[in-house]
This record gives structure tokens, sequence and C-alpha cells, in this order.
């Protein structure tokens, strides 16, 4: 009977097809989102990529020699100040002078330089130190892009979850309700009973709610994609109708890109050369610092009640300035050790993490290979659940099989093909995850 109603959907969508009634087809198709497109508007889109991508920017303005402390700085000063006063003065010998309404101003103007020759090569420490802050920048970046393709990846194949499962329960609708008619036919005939027939009506009632409970879910699910999009929440879009999945990972490869390619872990790596170079430019504070000062000024004074009506200079000046640190009650021991803790803490953070990962990708490679495993065993059951139901179907309408014999055949298969497509999906979540930890986040959707 089943083969009979598939040749009957498959001869209607031919002549729906040939007929011109595609339209909604085509609409479907137009509005297909395929997993690779979904990646690119994520990564054109998502806030949380723009801001990672803002702060590469400042590391890299950061790294600069100018912040490093290598070159000189230059200042330019300038004033100008106008004063109007009374005065009033009388010498030893009896003479006196009043002024009412003095005018007095000061003009400067002063070029000064200031460059550091020699700190302990702190300024090497340093610039190397903001490179590394740098490196590190760009890789947070692209962990922060990994971790977005697989999100996006795995909200995209939790839709096609939810779309299969969804697909499953209108099949079993589609048969509860032609047990309804096989039921109302008993009846007719006088072999049935209206208890049967009602308990046929609510089961399909009981398929049709939980048909309902996953068109939720799937509602959810798309709101969910398209808030990693950062695009309007009800943006509608239909996703492909199929997870295929790659059976020929291989553990070694993975474990050496692993340890190779890993975002995390090369941060890791990067903060215990920071770590390093933080101690470097603190013992660097111990040497004596050595600096080039320069100059040029300009100064102007003019006076109508002073003694001195009119005074200028100008001048050019040059000199080198030592400084050595004698004792600054042991502050610069206590910088240096607190770095040395972490120093430490950093190389234990990178045998942490690699012990972590270590791990993780272990784990999730078993659970790779035991998801493709249950999906083989998974696929087998629905064969036999399928030839199940088809007889339990056939003899239900001879009347050899209970409603509840039927109704327990129906379960079986709805709970075949659902366990069936959980594998498949745990066993992509389980790929991708072997992917992203690797690295290779282009081979996440490029399946």
């Amino acid at each position: 009977m089943i083969e009979k109603k598939n040749v009957f959907t498959a001869i209607v969508a031919g002549i729906l097809i040939f007929t011109g009634f595609n339209t909604p087809l085509k609409a479907q198709q137009q509005n297909l989102l395929t997993l690779h497109e979904a990646v690119q508007i994520g990564l054109d889109n998502n806030f949380g990529v723009q801001i990672s991508q803002n702060l590469q920017q400042q590391a890299a303005n950061n790294h600069s020699l100018g912040n490093a402390g290598f070159l000189p700085s230059l200042d330019l000063t300038a004033s100008r100040n106008e004063s109007l006063e009374d005065s009033e003065f009388e010498s030893a010998a009896g003479d006196s002078q009043t002024n009412t309404g003095a005018r007095s101003s000061s003009t400067s103007a002063s070029l000064n330089l200031n460059w550091t020759l020699f700190d302990g090569l702190q300024m090497f420490t340093e610039y190397d130190r903001l490179g590394r802050l740098k490196d590190v920048s760009n890789k947070e970046l692209r962990l922060n892009l990994e971790d977005l393709v697989a999100n996006i990846a795995l909200a995209y194949y939790n839709i096609i979850r939810i779309t299969e499962q969804i697909k499953v329960l209108e099949d079993n609708i589609a048969v509860s309700s032609e047990r309804i008619e096989i039921e109302e036919a008993k009846v007719e005939v006088g072999s049935g009973s209206q208890y049967e027939l009602l308990q046929a009506q609510s089961d399909l009632n009981a398929d049709r709610a939980a048909r309902l409970r996953e068109l939720n879910n799937l509602t959810e699910a798309k709101i969910q994609l398209n808030e990693l999009l950062s695009r309007d929440p009800a943006t509608e879009y239909e996703v492909t109708e199929e997870i295929r999945l790659n059976r020929f990972l291989s553990r070694e490869e993975l474990y050496n890109r692993l340890m190779a390619d890993n975002a995390e872990l090369a941060i890791a790596r990067m903060q215990k050369d920071i770590s390093k170079l933080e101690v470097r430019r603190l013992n660097g504070e111990r040497f004596p610092e050595l600096s080039l000062t320069s100059g040029y000024s300009y100064s102007r004074n003019r006076n109508d009640g002073g003694f001195f009506r009119f005074n200028e200079t100008t001048g050019f000046s040059i000199g080198i300035t030592a400084r050595v640190n004698i004792f600054n009650g042991f502050d610069t021991n206590r910088r240096v050790q607190n770095a040395q803790i972490n120093q430490k803490n950093a190389e234990l953070n990178l045998e942490a993490s690699t012990l972590r990962l270590e791990s993780d990708f272990l784990a999730v490679f078993r659970a790779y290979q035991n998801s493709l495993e249950l999906v083989d065993l998974e696929q087998e059951n629905l064969i036999n659940a399928e030839v199940t139901l088809e007889i339990a179907l056939e003899r239900f309408r001879l009347g050899s099989i209970s409603s509840l014999e039927f109704r327990e055949a129906q379960r079986t298969l709805v709970s075949a093909e659902n366990r069936l497509i959980s594998a498949q999906f745990e066993a992509k979540v389980a790929e991708t995850e072997l992917l992203r930890l690797s690295g290779d986040v282009d081979a996440i959707y490029s399946m």
C-alpha cells in the first residue's frame, strides 16, 4: 500500500510540474538558503565578528615604533600675556615716580625635543610585546570566526533535523488518516466498533499535536539562525533537505592539525611569550636611562612702567640626561617577581589547554565513530520498521490484527525514523566539532 501511495504521489507531482503548477516550488527554490550562503552572511554581518575586527585594528595600531618608545617627542608651546597696571615707587634719594595705566606684554615660544636613547632595551622588548599582542588579536579574531562558522553550521543542521522530523510526523498523520478510513469502513459494514474509531481519531489528533510542536521548534530554530546572521528574525527562508556525512575523517591528520593550527592553543603559546617579554621589560628598569634633550626658545617682554621697557631673548639648547634608580622600596623586585609568577601561570595554562583540547578531541572523535556506526544500525532498523508497518497495514485492513497492534507498528516506525535523524545529526555535530578543533573551518561548509 505504501508503494502504491508513493507511485500516486509521484504521478500527482509530475502532473503539477507539466501543467505549470510549480510556481510555489520555484519560489521555494528562490528562497533557499544554502549553508555556504549562511556562513558568508554571518561573516559579513555578525556583530561579534565586527567587534573582533575592531579590536584587531586597535592592536595593529598599537604595534608601532612610536608606541614602543623608539621615536622622540617634539613639543611646541607658545604664550602671549597682556596686562594693564598702576605703579608707584620712591627711591632712597627721595625721587618718586607714579605710572598710571602702564601696559606690559609677554610673548614666548619654544620647541622642545626629548628622545630616549637607551632605557635598558625596554623599547625593543615593548615593541616585541606589542607585536605578540597583535598576533593574539589576529588569533582571537580567527577563533571567533571559527566559533561563528561552527555555530551557524550546527544551527543550520538543526533546522534540517527538525524539518525531517516534521516530514516523519506528516507521513505518520497520513497513515493515521488511512487508519480512520479503514475503521469507518469497518463500522459501516458492521465489523468495527465506535470505540476503535474514536481511538483512531484521538491518535490522529495526537499526531497532529506533535507536528504542531515541531513546527514551533522549527520557528525557534530559524530565528536562532537569523540571530547568528545578524538579520531580521522574521526573515523567511528554506534550507537544504539533506545532512551529508563525511565518513573518512583521519584521526592522525586531524590531531596533527589540532596541535599545529588550533587558534586557542596558538593564543596560549603567545600568552606565554608575552609573559616572558614582560619579565624582560621589567628587568630593563634596573639599567640606567639616557635621554637627549634639545630645544629652541623665543621670549619677548615689554613693560611701559618698569626700569627696562623692552627685553627679548632667543636661543638654542641641547643636553644629555642620565638617570638611574638607586632604591625604590624594592618595587622593581616585586613587579619582576609577580611577572615571573604570571609567566609560570602562562606555562601552566598552555599545558592545561593542550591537555583539555587533546581530551576533547579524543572524546569527540570517539563520538564521531560511534555516531557513524549508529547511523548504519538505525538505517537497518528503519528498513525493518517500514516493512513491518506495511505488513501491519495490510493485516489491519483484513482485520487480522487489532487497532492497538497497528498503532504500535506506527510508533515503531516513527521512533526508528527519528532515531536515524538524531543519529545523523549527532554524527554531523561531532564532525563539525572535529573540524573546528583542527582549524579546518572551510571544510565545515564546503561539504
